[in-house]
């Protein structure tokens, strides 16, 4: 476990958009949007201190939603997190943003905001809604002038993929802190959005490329290579070794799900990964999180059950990404399907 402990909580269903490849509004949608109350989110903090006191790690919000900024009580919550010097972290939308929110975000404590972009205009007005493009590179700048840290997230599917370098020009042309890149996780009723491993790794090699450029030319901004088969990438490249005093049995990095990383929904439901279907391991408003964390949460520590990366020796320092795999395969366990390489007793036949 880090010194900080990351609680990405979900305050509220309510949100401007349906995105096409929202995790909340999949297969049927959601029905019965939901939102905390002042009282649950007063239960919430106070749940999440007592796990960090038990385990002695500094909590870290990711205030998210929907939409965390259409929660009515939104404002209440900064202040009750800055009255406890909590750090935060808000995921939202750009279309309540302006220089004076972002100021106010600032005074409150706010750390990063972080911003989605899907495809260059056409595509991610497609995936979220029209106008969606140009109003989230406007407001980059309000974030950034308040003095917040600007975060650019890309959810990578087949549909977008060739799209990611550009969107990594258009996300450095407007000035953001950081960019990043997640895969995309299948929930059931969408679109078929695969990729072969191939076209991932060719993907991952065009990125690596322009960051490298970026760099050389003293871009400020940040690439955070968030997916982990970033690290099968640069270990096959050389940009990564498996260190001598590695420790037999030991995690050093790779998923979250089960280390550093918990997640809570509107209804309280406490889940190992949002992104991960069938991981609810509790309800916030019934267990105490120090608790689940020593059982219900283990079922995600059982690194030997991995079909692929059980055999791997980036086992401790990749795994891929499991949500991704359970989407697919119906498994946390289960392959990475991007994953290409080869592995010695692996039947997957994912590699290639």
């Amino acid at each position: 476990m880090k010194d900080y402990f990351a609680f990405q909580w979900h305050i509220t269903d309510e949100c401007d958009q349906r995105c096409k490849h929202c995790y909340i509004f999949s297969g049927e949608g959601c029905k019965d949007l939901k939102s905390m109350t002042w009282e649950q989110m007063e239960e919430v903090t106070a749940n999440c201190e007592d796990f960090c006191e038990v385990y002695h790690r500094a909590p870290y919000f990711y205030i998210t939603g929907g939409d965390p900024i259409l929660h009515p009580d939104f404002w209440r919550l900064l202040e009750l997190l800055k009255s406890k010097d909590i750090p935060f972290a808000i995921l939202g939308n750009p279309f309540h943003l302006n220089d004076q929110v972002c100021r106010e975000l600032k005074w409150y404590g706010c750390r990063k905001y972080q911003l989605s972009l899907d495809g260059l205009r056409e595509t991610h007005d497609w995936f979220r809604k029209p106008g969606s493009f140009d109003c989230t590179l406007e407001k980059i700048g309000c974030i950034n002038r308040a003095g917040i840290r600007s975060v650019i997230m890309t959810t990578v599917s087949a549909t977008n993929r060739i799209e990611v370098p550009g969107i990594m020009d258009a996300a450095m042309a407007a000035g953001a802190d950081v960019f990043a890149f997640a895969r995309y996780v299948p929930t059931g009723g969408e679109v078929d959005t695969s990729m072969t491993p191939r076209e991932y790794r060719e993907l991952l090699a065009v990125c690596d490329k322009k960051i490298k450029e970026y760099e050389a030319e003293g871009c400020g901004t940040y690439f955070n290579k968030k997916d982990h088969l970033w690290t099968l990438y640069e270990y096959e490249t050389g940009a990564f070794q498996i260190p001598e005093d590695a420790e037999d049995g030991m995690i050093y990095g790779g998923c979250n799900c089960g280390n550093c990383h918990i997640t809570i929904t509107p209804s309280g439901d406490i889940l190992g990964c949002r992104r991960v279907a069938g991981s609810r391991v509790g309800n916030i408003f019934e267990d105490r999180l120090a608790d689940i964390w020593v059982c219900e949460m283990e079922r995600f520590r059982q690194f030997d059950k991995f079909a692929k990366c059980s055999k791997c020796e980036l086992k401790p320092w990749c795994r891929g990404c499991p949500a991704v795999a359970n989407g697919t395969n119906g498994s946390f366990y289960a392959a990475d399907p991007q994953c290409w390489k080869e592995v010695k007793g692996d039947e997957s036949g994912i590699a290639g």
